[in-house]
């Protein structure tokens, strides 16, 4: 199964995640299937490939709840 989850990145105090597309079981920091976008708190900054999310979805992944959180 194919989750779309965040995956954590940066330094202690720099901290920010990628939107990416990967099986359930691995890491988080993991070899991921896709990158589909970047949230940077920080920052306030957010990137997402509306189409890669539309072609994993329809492909059967599902969304983890940080991730619909941030995309509404």
């Amino acid at each position: 199964m194919i989750k779309i989850r965040l995956a954590r990145h940066g330094s202690k105090n720099k901290i920010f995640y990628r939107i990416v597309a990967i099986e359930k079981g691995k890491k988080r920091e993991g070899a991921p299937l896709s990158v589909l976008g970047i949230v940077n708190p920080t920052k306030n900054q957010k990137e997402i490939n509306k189409e890669r999310l539309k072609f994993w979805l329809t492909k059967g992944a599902t969304m983890t709840k940080a991730v619909e959180k941030i995309l509404k």
